[in-house]
């Protein structure tokens, strides 16, 4: 790793943080992400070898630690004292985000939307009980961020990101624009399907539901360890 020959603490935590995607693997690692493919998910246009050198390079710099997992093949990323500590840097970057900068078509990454839906804005207490598939195909998008699978079992949320089979409860093709905007709230769901730049067909009871499950506002008790306070999602 290149330094800046400068020996002010700026520069030095420089080094190690303001590296390309840097901050996203730590906000990922934050949010609860713990395995190689997780931590991926939250970065759908990251190629893999970039991740491997990131989490490589994170690991040398003492902010992440790299274990075994306990059964199976793999290995499980979690935060040092030294990279939980980055949770204060990495939420000020956001609330400066949410400040000072405006979302655009250019933010509009749907995978990103559906794994933040899933990872820390479903509503659980309005999930249906039962087993229920909803499958996501976004047009605009090439073909590795077009199609997703939303899988509720037991009160639980999973985003797949292959058909995990059975019956399809809904299936939904939006435009990626509109539909990170309505992930966001600055898009009522009854405007987006009016102008059909989103559609769902399916089970009526289903269809009529899927909004709500979206909370709209990140819940970080079920993503991040209680010892990590979560930065904030804008």
């Amino acid at each position: 790793m290149r330094t800046y020959r400068q020996y002010c603490p700026i520069a030095r935590a420089s080094e190690i943080v303001a590296e390309r995607w840097t901050p996203l693997v730590v906000r990922n690692l934050l949010w609860g992400a713990t395995t190689f493919s997780a931590i991926a998910q939250g970065v759908p246009t990251m190629s893999r070898s970039m991740l491997i050198k990131r989490l490589g390079e994170l690991q040398r710099a003492g902010i992440v630690e790299v274990t075994p997992k306990p059964t199976g093949h793999g290995s499980l990323y979690t935060l040092t004292a030294a990279g939980r500590d980055l949770a204060g840097v990495v939420d000020a970057l956001a609330q400066w985000g949410i400040r000072w900068l405006e979302a655009t078509s250019e933010h509009s990454d749907p995978g990103f939307a559906l794994w933040a839906w899933c990872r820390l804005q479903l509503d659980h207490e309005r999930l249906p009980p039962g087993r229920v598939v909803v499958r996501f195909t976004f047009p605009e998008e090439p073909p590795s961020n077009r199609r997703y699978w939303l899988l509720v079992e037991q009160g639980e949320g999973e985003l797949c990101y292959s058909d995990p089979g059975g019956e399809l409860d809904a299936d939904v093709v939006a435009r990626s624009d509109p539909f990170a905007r309505w992930h966001r709230g600055d898009l009522p769901w009854a405007d987006a399907l009016r102008s059909g730049a989103i559609t769902v067909i399916g089970r009526a009871p289903v269809v009529r539901a899927l909004p709500t499950w979206n909370r709209h506002t990140p819940d970080f008790t079920r993503a991040a360890p209680a010892s990590s306070p979560a930065p904030a999602l804008g």
